[in-house]
């Protein structure tokens, strides 16, 4: 085919212009784009390329980044989330998961009390609670914290005794009580002031004694239980009132053995109530209803000590060593100061009292001025009575 030098420049101008119609349909489909970009259609970037919005077009751009954030902030957090550790106490298996708590490391009685928000939670009641002998526990030990209410919180069991810590607090509340009325009953008569002290010892046992006998109750020498009828009899009485089945005429003397004390008085009226020590097994005080007194020495050569020995007859009590100003009533048998007044009977026979009390019984009895000894019953005029077991109470 023959071509004419001006069909062949035709051909070569369309060849240069073909790159150039190229070019122009891309920036056609460009401006398309960037139309659709701006009615709110986005068109995901080249690698490597951020798409820019249109500054007429609305920023959606703001929203897009707080949504980003929320995403990075939820997964920040699920990943600190995911990060720590957390210590969990497994249930405990037993009947009130409240009342109990496992030992843990480190941990004393005295820090398991401490972090209780209850008063009755002490050491003690703790270790009373749950039966322990000393402070000593150990880690995964379980422990019932829930004190005096009459479980076993651990097992469900009921406690048919009660927390034996509360019930000695209460008791040492009560015996307080107790110990400062009977003083106040006691005292004025001559009988030493006790301690309050809340301990109930032989002392206050032999005066709650001797006030069950003053008020007509059973007469014992057992505690008195905290609230109980008698007690409130106790506090009740204003005055300590003579003994019921007393004598009420002349002046009379009572031991009573159960108490062991020894109480004057003159017709209806209490003189003096003392502590006394009689006769101890197999040389008991012999009982006896209003035996008059028959004979007083009051030993001047010896400073009003006797030996028992010589006087006044045979059956004079040869085992009871000096006797101070001794009163006979029953042969041998005497009422005398003694430097040892114990609270049980530990004399052979005879009934002692400390001298000073024995000074303010010979007083009553006017025989203070008495130059020597007197077998006048007469001149004595008191009678003596004795009663009671020791062995009851």
């Amino acid at each position: 085919m023959t071509f004419s030098a001006g069909s062949v420049w035709i051909r070569w101008g369309l060849m240069r212009q073909r790159p150039t119609a190229l070019l122009i349909a891309s920036l056609m489909v460009l401006a398309a784009c960037a139309d659709s970009t701006a009615s709110g259609t986005r068109i995901a970037a080249p690698d490597g390329a951020a798409a820019q919005p249109d500054e007429d077009s609305p920023d959606t751009s703001a929203a897009a980044t707080s949504t980003d954030a929320d995403t990075t902030t939820s997964s920040a957090e699920s990943t600190t989330s995911s990060s720590t550790t957390t210590t969990t106490v497994a249930e405990l298996e037993v009947y009130d998961a409240a009342c109990v708590v496992r030992v843990q490391p480190g941990e004393s009685l005295s820090l398991i009390a401490d972090s209780r928000d209850d008063e009755l939670v002490t050491v003690a009641t703790i270790r009373a609670e749950n039966g322990l002998p000393d402070d000593l526990i150990k880690p995964d030990q379980l422990l019932d914290v829930c004190i005096d209410n009459g479980l076993d919180d651990i097992t469900g069991e009921q406690r048919l005794e009660r927390n034996q810590a509360i019930v000695d607090e209460e008791t040492a509340e009560s015996v307080v009580v107790q110990q400062a009325k009977l003083n106040e009953l006691f005292v004025p008569f001559g009988f030493p002031e006790m301690p309050v002290d809340g301990i109930s010892g032989p002392v206050t046992r032999r005066s709650l004694c001797a006030a069950r006998l003053a008020l007509g109750l059973p007469v014992s020498r057992a505690d008195m239980e905290p609230g109980s009828p008698e007690m409130e009899a106790l506090l009740a009485t204003p005055a300590l009132p003579t003994p019921p089945n007393m004598a009420t005429d002349g002046r009379w003397i009572f031991i009573d053995l159960t108490c062991q004390v020894l109480i004057t008085g003159e017709g209806p009226d209490l003189v003096n109530v003392f502590p006394t020590s009689t006769g101890e097994q197999d040389y008991e005080t012999r009982l006896q209803e209003r035996t008059r007194a028959f004979r007083f020495d009051p030993a001047l050569q010896n400073d009003g000590w006797h030996n028992s020995t010589d006087f006044p007859v045979e059956v004079d009590n040869p085992l009871n060593g000096n006797m101070y100003k001794p009163l006979y009533f029953d042969g041998g048998q005497a009422i005398h100061g003694a430097n040892n007044v114990p609270t049980s009977p530990q004399s052979k026979g005879c009934a002692r009292l400390r001298p000073s009390h024995q000074d303010q019984l010979i007083t009553w009895l006017g025989l203070a001025d008495a130059d020597g000894p007197t077998n006048s019953r007469d001149r004595i005029n008191a009678t003596v009575t004795v009663r009671g077991d020791y062995t009851l109470g």
